[in-house]
């Protein structure tokens, strides 16, 4: 029997089914430059997978879905579940996975301004010979916060992905009328943690935010839309509206009469337990679900809605109730994947079983400090080198293809950040997150490992499954 061994911190071997062993790449990771402990972890590539024999991939189609079995063209992207496996399937009726890059857009700072017309003359060059780069790579996606425009008008558009923002838009007009400065706010910036989904003036947000969408009802290169980005869903929502907000405020209002008709009488905090607690949670986070949706599916009835972009490892990740609402109104759910060295099998199989539904991973990376960055900020791991960037990104994919939940993935981000650039948010302003530097010169070790993956994924997942089956 064949035996592929996941292999965690300091594990370096896997069992063939002829008894020998096989040595895995070991990478050293720290969560930052300032950080000074490292640890070792195990990193699988499938060069050396045992029995793993490989070609180039079959045929693909023009949006990188693979040409073994049609089954049946809408015209748009949709997802099914097939022989156990989730899909996403493309516009003409083929298996896709969707192996993205977030934030495909010409840098902003002057110094990336400046490197792009010396290297390719114009925005409209640069996104031709960035499209046809990545392509070679194996990619076929774009991320949040791409270049849409850019990348619709190219001559071969690589599908994409679009994120607008009612509640984040809302919280900013919010924050100006609250004089600019809450009280408490976690570190998204919301006020007590609390998303104001009960707060009718959000409802005005949702209709001018989402109506936006229309542009792209029957595109089909567009996969879908993603609707904010890490809200802050917290497990103790219900007792931050009654603890925290105003006697008059929507939200109070809202989380005081959903607390008295569930006890049947005037409640207090006294009186809630966790299962009012989830319950809670649930109530709260299809508000806004059903808020959204609704909008989307009025503006453009064909796409797939991606989600808003779950985050918080102690919060929304182990919640099966958020998870449970997600499965009601997500297409496909989006996770930024952070501060693990590779995904854990057992909790993508929860987030299965809690939502029926199947996930991306729309933000993780690493960092090198071989590339001349101070590598102080940002969630992804710090490793020493390019190459062990590359060792991080085959690891990751071989777990999350092993899941058979996955339909996809988008490495953050496109190009580093440029540290002279303090227009920028703090987490976005001094580190190696790109697949290119601030001069568009490419990471090589990184990507050709990248390549390595992305142009045999079809032929990897066979053969993951192979081994579950035996």
């Amino acid at each position: 029997m064949l035996a592929l061994i996941a292999c965690n911190k300091e594990e370096t071997v896997v069992i063939t089914k002829d008894d020998s062993y096989i040595e895995y790449h070991k990478v050293r990771a720290r969560q930052n430059a300032l950080d000074p402990i490292w640890n070792t972890y195990t990193a699988k590539t499938i060069d050396k997978l045992p029995d793993f024999n490989y070609t180039n991939d079959p045929e693909t189609d023009a949006y990188g879905g693979w040409k073994a079995t049609q089954f049946g063209a809408t015209g748009f992207f949709r997802v099914e579940k097939i022989n156990n496996r989730w899909w996403i399937i493309d516009p003409d009726g083929y298996p896709f996975i969707h192996k993205g890059i977030a934030a495909i857009r010409p840098g902003t700072s002057n110094g990336q301004k400046s490197a792009l017309l010396s290297k390719y003359g114009s925005e409209q060059n640069w996104i031709e010979q960035e499209t046809s780069f990545l392509k070679a790579h194996g990619f076929n996606g774009a991320g949040a916060w791409s270049s849409i425009s850019l990348i619709k008008n190219s001559s071969s558009p690589l599908p994409y992905t679009v994120i607008v923002n009612p509640m984040g838009s809302y919280k900013s007009q919010h924050l100006k009328d609250y004089g600019g400065t809450y009280e408490q706010a976690g570190w998204q910036g919301y006020r007590y943690d609390l998303v104001m989904v009960f707060d009718p003036e959000f409802d005005i947000y949702v209709e001018s935010t989402i109506s936006s969408i229309a542009q792209y009802a029957n595109d089909k290169n567009l996969v879908g839309y993603y609707t904010d980005n890490e809200l802050p869903w917290k497990n103790d929502a219900l007792d931050r509206h009654l603890r925290y907000l105003g006697h008059d405020e929507s939200g109070y209002i809202a989380a005081k009469n959903w607390l008295d008709t569930r006890k049947g009488k005037n409640a207090s905090l006294a009186d809630i337990n966790n299962t009012d607690r989830s319950e809670f949670i649930g109530f709260y986070f299809e508000t806004y679900m059903k808020k959204v949706t609704t909008t989307i599916k009025k503006y453009d009835p064909n796409h797939l809605y991606l989600g808003c972009r779950f985050n918080q490892e102690s919060e929304e990740l182990t919640n099966p109730k958020i998870f449970e609402v997600a499965g009601q109104y997500m297409d496909i759910i989006s996770i930024n994947h952070y501060r693990k060295w590779e995904p854990i099998q057992t909790q993508m199989a929860e987030w299965e079983r809690w939502s029926n539904k199947p996930f991306i991973i729309t933000e993780w990376y690493t960092k090198g400090e071989d590339s001349g960055l101070p590598n102080n900020t940002g969630a992804g791991w710090n490793v020493p080198t390019q190459q062990d960037r590359g060792y991080f990104y085959q690891n990751f994919t071989i777990e999350l293809l092993k899941s058979k939940v996955c339909v996809g993935w988008h490495w953050f981000r496109y190009q580093d950040n440029d540290p002279l650039d303090l227009t920028t948010d703090s987490s976005n302003r001094d580190s190696n997150k790109g697949i290119v530097n601030s001069n568009y010169e490419p990471y090589i070790p990184l990507m050709d490992n990248m390549k390595a993956i992305n142009n045999h994924t079809f032929q990897l997942m066979e053969y993951l499954d192979t081994i579950e089956d035996n």
